[in-house]
């Protein structure tokens, strides 16, 4: 009896990472929040934290994505109603995430620092569950694009900024708030948005268009107002959809399939058809492009702030595994090589974190030129950078975990299938790089806006001084730049990580960083730090239950 109760008895698992506080266990986060916000900014995050760290959250986070939605296109009488069927613990989600005030609220608070409180809440909750993060931030980035009509942006904003989650189809009268999605893309084009083939038309009223055309990828197409681009006699043009007509008819929203996609299943990424779907035009005829630049970028900050929280949410798994599992002798974290590994993946969440914060807080200080012409350049930067690097860092991360990572219990396989879709969204890795050139060659403040963020760690570490150098001389070559888009972005961004870094972070951090990213044999694989003081970066990374 007793060794067969020997063999069912579980030894040397690591517990489950519940109980801990999301906000506060990650001094990578509250530092910047000090550095950038205001003095109860971290206090404010509290009981957001803590419900991120409960079992409750993680369980629902798993069953959101077990339970797939589901698209009713017809109901039992024959009647056309295009309508998705999610599981309760969506809804849990998405009630938390609204009440936390997620989506557009800080459009509408007074606090200095609205836009990096929220940045650091969406990056905190969206480490209970990634996909319910989609209609989040689409709702956010709808606000700045709605304000291109004074009366259209008076009508939806006080909804979308509502922190009270209240799904189902009815009309905005009817509404205590309300959700905001997005159909760019078409089938032919994808991020070429002037490939568009939808055709809209004016009717007898003013400023309302009927729409023809597909949707090739629109998320949450159950939310309740939609901005879409359509061609008119003047060109690409902006339109706002909403689900239920003034008169409390249904607008014509075809949703014509749910996509089988890579990543979360709890969000319903679907293909529309609008026949006869009435619109009304978000600023002038042919300017749509120009007009959803905010809303760009908006959600290339969300991007970056969904695969920040997608880093450190591998790197706590990784890092409290290690912290509890014993192997050959002794914890795996007392195992200098593993030290290494999760130290090396401590210094990358650190690094997106810290660019994170620092591009929500220019967001607050918009009115700053020096911040409006960082944000302008920075944020195609670290979308490119940071969403590129997620992949590789949750793969070592999920490694950590040996099999239990392998297993979709762990979790760690939803982040790795999650992880590359940051770099898709919202422009790909070439369209950001690009993005950076053209910034770069049309609005000559940018260039020094980043040459005096970079500058303010000048001196503070050579290694750093001299990647700036070697970027500034990779501007001054414009012999085949298009072709060296990429490494120049690359160049650009870990440039500004690692100024952030060496001004504000621990030195063994910066040292980590500086020593391994601007040095000349590291070749992106993670564990092959030189450095010392690891057991510490490794240790400051830890959550702590």
């Amino acid at each position: 009896m007793d060794d067969q109760h020997d063999l069912r008895c579980t030894t040397n698992q690591a517990p489950p990472l519940v109980g801990h506080n999301v906000v506060t266990s990650d001094l990578a986060l509250t530092e910047a929040l000090a550095r950038h916000g205001s003095p109860d900014l971290v206090d404010d995050l509290v009981p957001l934290g803590a419900e991120a760290g409960t079992a409750e959250a993680r369980e629902h986070g798993r069953l959101a994505n077990r339970h797939h939605p589901e698209l009713t296109t017809y109901d039992r009488w024959g009647n056309r109603i295009d309508e998705v069927e999610f599981h309760p613990s969506w809804h849990w989600l998405m009630e938390r995430a609204v009440g936390h005030g997620l989506q557009a609220a800080p459009w509408e608070s007074d606090r200095a620092d609205a836009h990096l409180r929220r940045a650091a809440g969406f990056f905190a909750w969206s480490q209970t569950e990634p996909g319910h993060g989609c209609p989040i931030s689409m709702t956010y980035a709808a606000v700045p694009a709605l304000r291109a009509d004074d009366a259209i942006a008076k009508e939806w904003t006080p909804l979308l900024a509502a922190r009270s989650y209240d799904p189902g189809v009815r009309p905005r009268s009817e509404k205590t708030g309300a959700l905001a999605g997005m159909g760019m893309t078409e089938k032919q084009g994808g991020s070429d948005v002037r490939a568009n083939r939808t055709r809209a038309v004016a009717t007898a009223e003013h400023g309302w268009y009927t729409l023809n055309g597909h949707k090739w990828f629109t998320s949450a197409p159950m939310n309740d107002v939609f901005l879409v681009l359509g061609q008119t006699e003047g060109g690409v043009t902006c339109f706002v959809v909403p689900r239920v007509l003034p008169d409390s008819t249904r607008n014509r929203i075809d949703v014509v399939r749910l996509k089988d996609k890579l990543g979360n299943r709890s969000n319903a990424s679907s293909e529309l058809e609008l026949d006869g779907t009435l619109a009304q035009r978000l600023g002038d005829e042919g300017r749509g492009v120009r007009t959803i630049i905010e809303m760009v970028a908006a959600t290339r900050l969300d991007c970056v702030l969904g695969s920040a929280a997608l880093m450190r949410h591998a790197l706590a798994e990784a890092s409290w595994h290690i912290a509890h599992r014993s192997a050959f002798g002794g914890l795996l974290v007392d195992k200098p090589l593993m030290q290494n590994v999760v130290a090396d993946l401590a210094v990358e969440s650190e690094a997106a974190t810290a660019l994170a914060m620092r591009l929500a807080a220019a967001v607050d200080r918009a009115g700053d030129p020096h911040e409006a012409a960082l944000r302008r350049i920075a944020l195609p930067l670290a979308k490119f950078w940071v969403c590129k690097r997620t992949p590789a860092m949750v793969a070592e991360a999920l490694e950590c975990l040996g099999g239990n990572g392998y297993v979709e219990d762990s979790g760690l396989p939803l982040m790795f299938r999650e992880s590359p879709l940051n770099s898709i969204w919202e422009g790909s890795g070439n369209v950001n790089a690009l993005d950076v050139l053209r910034a770069l060659g049309r609005e000559p403040e940018v260039l020094q806006a980043w040459i005096t963020e970079v500058g303010a760690a000048r001196g503070g570490d050579a290694r750093l001084d001299r990647a700036v150098d070697d970027t500034l001389a990779l501007l001054g070559d414009s012999s085949g730049l298009e072709a060296g888009a990429r490494r120049l972005a690359g160049q650009m961004a870990a440039c500004l990580q690692g100024s952030l870094l060496v001004r504000f972070a621990p030195a063994e951090v910066a040292d980590a960083f500086c020593g391994s990213r601007f040095g000349t044999s590291y070749g992106g694989t993670f564990g092959m730090l030189t450095s010392g003081g690891l057991r510490s970066v490794v240790d400051r990374a830890t959550p702590t239950a």
